[in-house]
């Protein structure tokens, strides 16, 4: 075997082992990634229930009720659907309804999505890019009247 045929042998034993490493890195990963998805993508997807996932939209008008111990219910709506989240916690101080939200939870069987994280847009004119790339696909988006990214 020449010197060059061992260098090619070589490289081409390299290029595998760290295709197969990345493979085998990507296979670990696959559960703990999270998708995001607005709630018409759940019916249309066909998501189903025990799946962990990130929930995005806008919080319905008039869907917030509180309950006991920081109980927290509403719903978060898209252009065609909503979805009813239940959530435990503080919420951000900027959570309101009409506003943007992603959550991150699990849907239950009943269709009701218990979230575990509620994060909410930080100032006037900031939305989760994932949100606002879903409204605008919607044909839902308000516009951008002078905001800075």
């Amino acid at each position: 075997m020449s010197r060059k045929q061992r260098r090619l042998a070589l490289i081409g034993t390299a290029v595998g082992v760290l295709g197969f490493a990345l493979g085998l890195v990507l296979y670990a990963m696959r559960d703990s990634i999270v998708f995001f998805h607005a709630p018409a993508d759940i019916q249309a997807k066909g998501v189903k229930p025990g799946t962990r996932f990130r929930l995005g939209g806008l919080v319905k008008e008039g869907s917030i009720q509180r309950g006991e111990r920081q109980q927290i219910r509403f719903e978060v709506v898209d252009a065609t659907s909503s979805i009813p989240v239940r959530y435990q916690g503080l919420l951000p101080d900027l959570f309101r309804e009409g506003q943007g939200v992603v959550a991150e939870g699990v849907l239950e069987e009943a269709g009701i999505f218990n979230a575990d994280t509620v994060l909410a847009r930080h100032d006037e004119i900031y939305m989760p890019r994932e949100v606002a790339e879903a409204l605008k696909a919607q044909g839902h988006w308000q516009g951008e009247k002078g905001t800075k990214r």
